[in-house]
């Protein structure tokens, strides 16, 4: 399948799918899903991502800066939610595959690493699966993936080089598709030969935990960052896992990339993996109950105070509904928002208009186990088509897109009801609608780290709360199946 003419600059393809799946959130993830991320061909992918700090934009950049002809294929993503079905499966991972161009010498391919199908567990790997069936052996293959991915055995025997990212919250994706792009091309040029070793900690940790810049995680990080440094290691990834797919290779894991010396990437990764399990108590989450946080955030002289309620994890796949506290923020009568996804609720908003009245109840209307539909009555401040760019740090120039969006005020309670679930990653996430968050004294968040690249600057106080959802950090509240036992902490492990 490779390019083998000598002229002209080498060629590579890049594709990708980034679904993170959670198997306990309700529902399944059909194409529609992905409809809005549907990028195929180059003219598409290049207006689509030049100039942007994504992993296609690093790849772009990259390219261009090596001396690298670009040929994109299917680029798709959706907004983490329950498993992807067969029928989407299929259609991304041939549409994929299909897309490749005979010509190239190799090929990037952007992932996520905890994709889950109804009849593919491991999806990355299938889908790597099916790309050799088609490519071949020996056609050289770097993947890029998040940190929160379930690596398997198979994704790392069918690539020669995996680059996960290194920050939670994601702030370095842009940089590490670059990295990915550039040791593709030393591949290519007979600079390195990458051999990668994969080590599991048996250990489940939640995302609550995996905060890059201090704590255990940072440690593990830095160590990371200290052993490549060491002679023929080209790459460590450190990989904290995503606990809610129920799969065999979900939890902690490393992935030790190094020029031939494969016993020297052994040698790291079995450092790395005593360096975890030595810090395993420090990966618990210690949350507080929902009225003693909202009475701490009311107390608290400065706000705004971030409650993150990070068990409705929009970046996990939750429904973004729960209501747990906003009965206790309406009773608080301290200036306070929330967010909450409710198609219902906003096509009600959007019919009254501006000025209008809104007497309903909101939220809760996914599942049970995110509480119950709260009543509301308010005012109908703003409608808003919910479309904005990313300006923030996380993926610089992208594409959110909230749907018909409406802001409701209940008294002293600022309700935004969005039509689709949108992950707090970025400012324009309230401030698309005229919303100033340092103007709150208190902020719901539906996410668990990741809302400090939109918030983070201006919070002056946050306070993890513990609320029912599919992405609690209490995972001994799930009943797993497929998961790969004993593990740390639902196992006693000596």
């Amino acid at each position: 399948m490779a390019h083998t003419g000598n002229n002209g600059p080498k060629k590579i393809g890049v594709i990708g799918v980034v679904h993170e799946t959670n198997t306990f959130a309700p529902g399944t993830t059909g194409l529609d899903s992905f409809a809005g991320d549907w990028i195929q061909g180059k003219e598409a992918f290049l207006e689509r991502y030049t100039g942007t700090k994504t992993s296609m934009g690093g790849v772009i950049d990259a390219a261009a800066t090596l001396g690298l002809e670009l040929l994109p294929g299917l680029y798709t993503q959706a907004t983490p939610s329950g498993m992807v079905t067969d029928e989407a499966f299929d259609a991304i991972a041939n549409g994929m595959a299909d897309s490749v161009q005979p010509e190239i010498d190799g090929l990037v391919v952007i992932l996520h690493g905890a994709m889950v199908a109804v009849s593919y567990p491991d999806a990355e790997g299938e889908i790597l699966r099916r790309l050799r069936t088609k490519l071949g052996s020996s056609l050289p293959i770097a993947v890029t993936l998040d940190l929160h991915a379930n690596i398997s055995g198979t994704m790392v025997a069918l690539s020669n080089i995996i680059v996960a990212y290194d920050t939670y919250p994601h702030v370095d994706i842009y940089d590490r598709a670059v990295e990915a792009t550039g040791m593709l091309k030393r591949r290519l040029d007979g600079e390195i030969e990458p051999v990668q070793k994969l080590i599991h900690t048996r250990m489940l940790v939640a995302p609550q935990a995996m905060l890059t810049d201090a704590g255990a995680m940072k440690e593990l990080m830095d160590l990371a960052f200290e052993l490549e440094k060491s002679p023929g290691i080209l790459n460590i990834s450190v990989a904290g896992g995503f606990p809610y797919s129920d799969v065999a290779d979900a939890g902690m894991t490393f992935v030790v990339t190094a020029d031939k010396d494969i016993a020297a990437a052994e040698q790291c990764a079995e450092r790395l993996r005593a360096a975890a399990w030595e810090r395993r108590e420090r990966f618990l989450v210690r949350q507080t109950g929902p009225a003693e946080a909202v009475e701490r955030a009311v107390r608290h002289p400065e706000g705004p105070v971030i409650l993150t309620e990070s068990s409705d994890n929009v970046g996990g796949g939750s429904p973004a509904d729960s209501t747990t506290l906003l009965p206790h923020l309406l009773a608080a009568s301290k200036k306070s928002l929330i967010v909450l996804c409710d198609p219902e609720a906003v096509r009600m908003a959007a019919k009254l208009g501006i000025g209008g009245e809104l007497s309903c109840s909101v939220g809760g209307k996914t599942d049970d186990k995110h509480g119950e539909p709260v009543p509301i009555t308010g005012t109908v401040r703003t409608l808003f088509d919910g479309n904005y760019r990313h300006v923030g740090a996380y993926m610089t120039g992208q594409h959110a897109r909230m749907g018909l969006t409406a802001v409701v005020q209940c008294g002293s309670v600022t309700v935004m009801l969005t039509e689709k679930r949108v992950a707090p990653w970025d400012p324009g996430h309230v401030r698309s609608v005229g919303l100033d968050p340092e103007s709150f004294q208190i902020i719901v968040v539906k996410s668990a780290l990741a809302w400090k690249t939109a918030f983070g600057d201006v919070a002056k106080l946050a306070i993890d709360v513990d609320t029912p959802g599919c992405c609690t950090a209490n995972l001994h509240r799930f009943q797993f199946e497929a998961l790969y036992r004993p593990i740390y902490p639902l196992d006693e492990l000596g």
